[in-house]
Formats: C-alpha cells, sequence, structure tokens
C-alpha cells in the first residue's frame, strides 16, 4: 500500500491540528529578564561629535589584529563593500545630509559613526549558538568566538540585532569574524587598539560603569562650553582634549537598547540616521528563550508533531484502502 504526497500532505495538516487540540498545554515557562551587566565588565564609549573620521582606529584595529588593509581607505565612508566584513572588524561610516554645511546636525550636516561589535549584555548571538563557540566572559563581559568549536551554522550571524558577525565564505574551513576589544593584548598592558590610537578621544575604553558616567557628564554641560574630555582609556586621566562642548541629543545609545550594550555611543544626529535600529529594552535573547522553554517544556511540542505524523499516516492510509477495496469512509 502506499500513500501519496498530495495525501499525506492532507492528512498531516489534520492529524497535527487534531494531535494539538487533543494535548493539554502545560503552564508557559516563566518568562526571564535581561541579564546583568557582568562585576568588572569593560566596554566602550563613542563620542560622534568628537570623531573626525581619520580612520586611525580602522587602520590600528586591522594592525593589531592581523588583517589585511584595503585602498584605497577613504571609499569606507560610502562604499557597501567597505564595511564590517571577515577581515574588517571596525569601520567608521559617514552621515550628511543635503549640503553637508555643519558637522553634527541632522539638516545640511554631517557625522560620523563607528560600528564594531556591541558587545551586548545580554547577547543574542551566544543565546542562539547550540555549540558554544560564541560566549560570554563572565568577569569582562566581553563576547568572544571559538572557532574550534564553530559548526558553521551561522545561527550568531541571524541572531545578531546589529549585523555584527561575519562568516568568511572564503576559507576551505569557514570560521565567524568579529571585534573582541583586542582581548588578547590585555596580558601585554594594552587595551582595544580603536581607542588607544584615537587622537581626540571619540572612542574611549574602559569599565563601563565610568563610561556611562563619563557620558552623562558630557551630555549635562552646557554646549559651547569648553571642557576637557579624556583620551584612550578612563584609567589614563592625564591623557586629555580640551574641547567645545557639543549639542548632543538626550539619548545613550546602548544604555538600554536590547538590555544594553558594552558599547556606548554619543551624538549630536539621532542615532536612527546613523544607521543603529531601534530595539525594545527587552533583550531579544530574553524573548526567544522564554518561546523556546515554554514549547519545549516536557517535550510538548516535539510530541504534537509526532502525533500528527502518525495520525496523518494513519488517516492517508485509510483512505488510500478505502479505494482500493472500494469501501468508503
Amino acid at each position: 500500500m502506499t500513500v501519496s504526497r498530495r495525501n499525506f500532505l492532507r492528512g498531516a495538516a489534520a492529524g497535527c491540528t487534531a494531535a494539538t487540540a487533543a494535548v493539554v498545554a502545560p503552564a508557559p515557562a516563566e518568562a526571564r529578564g535581561n541579564k546583568e551587566l557582568p562585576p568588572e565588565a569593560v566596554g566602550l564609549l563613542f563620542d560622534a561629535t568628537m570623531c573626525v573620521g581619520c580612520k586611525a582606529c580602522v587602520v590600528a584595529c586591522k594592525e593589531a589584529n592581523g588583517l589585511p588593509i584595503q585602498v584605497p581607505m577613504e571609499r569606507a565612508f560610502e562604499d557597501p563593500s567597505q564595511a564590517l566584513s571577515p577581515t574588517t572588524f571596525n569601520i567608521i561610516k559617514m552621515y550628511k545630509d543635503g549640503e553637508a554645511r555643519t558637522k553634527d546636525t541632522a539638516q545640511d550636516g554631517f557625522s560620523f559613526i563607528k560600528r564594531s561589535c556591541m558587545h551586548c549584555v545580554d547577547p543574542g548571538c551566544v543565546s542562539a549558538c547550540p555549540v558554544n563557540a560564541m560566549t560570554k566572559d563572565a568577569k569582562t563581559g566581553v563576547v568572544s568566538y571559538n572557532a574550534d568549536a564553530c559548526i558553521g551554522c551561522r545561527y550568531c550571524v541571524m541572531a545578531c540585532p546589529f549585523g555584527i558577525p561575519k562568516f568568511d565564505y572564503d576559507k576551505a574551513v569557514p570560521e565567524i569574524h568579529k571585534c573582541q576589544l583586542c582581548n588578547h593584548l590585555w596580558k601585554e598592558g594594552r587595551f582595544a587598539a580603536c581607542a588607544d590610537v584615537c587622537p581626540t578621544g571619540a572612542t574611549l575604553f574602559g569599565p563601563v560603569t565610568k563610561l556611562l558616567e563619563e557620558a552623562k557628564r558630557r551630555q549635562a554641560m552646557e554646549p559651547g562650553t569648553v571642557a576637557k574630555f579624556p583620551r584612550r582609556s578612563t584609567e589614563t586621566g592625564d591623557q586629555t582634549k580640551e574641547k567645545p562642548v557639543a549639542k548632543y541629543v538626550d539619548h545613550i545609545y546602548g544604555e538600554k537598547e536590547g538590555g544594553g550594550t558594552q558599547m556606548l555611543m554619543l551624538s549630536g544626529v539621532p542615532f536612527d540616521k546613523l544607521g543603529l535600529p531601534k530595539l525594545p529594552e527587552r533583550s531579544y535573547a530574553s524573548m526567544s528563550e522564554t518561546v523556546q522553554h515554554t514549547l519545549y517544556d516536557g517535550l510538548v511540542a516535539p510530541a504534537v508533531v509526532l502525533g500528527g505524523l502518525l495520525a496523518a499516516t494513519y488517516r492517508s492510509s485509510r483512505r488510500k484502502g478505502g479505494e482500493e477495496d472500494g469501501s468508503h469512509e
């Protein structure tokens, strides 16, 4: 006795519906909240009003991570091919409107934005990875990648709301590539290369708690007044730069987006115009894990699917048998 594909699919739909109705669903799994910032988390503060678009951070990142340098570098502003890739972990992009006459204004102005891993407090890439190739350090909060554990599923690529992890299709054994805050340099007493070389202090490295304090200090200052700004790291207090305070938008990007990130941003131009996504305060990882735990609590979802397939096969077999012996259901 054979079962046609059409009859099987028709029966499967009916069987799954019947099986689902027959199963008494358990109480929904308790929704988990966002994960907390690690106690010694480190990250970056990027102040777009202090960035001059020199791209020293791009070159330093490549040198620190042994990545090839694309030429000419000036294409990086607008050429889509000069974006984050398996060989570019950090990039400076340009926003401009109209005649771009005034820096850090949305209308007829221009600004710069840094794109690199945000090192989310509750990262979707870590949550989605089935083999722990993506991990978040419990102490520093740095999101790292282990190529030896990776199976190439690319779930991390799909799960990141910022589009950060990049898959290298050009290698015989492909890998994921992304910024890891130059954590391989820390044992040498160094830190993120992008912040170390920034001549204006637009990119600042340090503990996230101190970076947030610095971001709020800048927002509280009167625009136009001259003030000192730390360079390189919050821990190198002697490295300062004086400049007039810019007029910031009333928002610190990364403080709450997607459960918070360890890369914070300030700007004089709204962040959506700079290409950054608008995200809810609840992390996508917490939402997806809650749904998964609800579906698979007690293996209810697999049981429903299996029951539906068995019912579909049985109904289709009976229908086919009735057609062969001339009987009717």
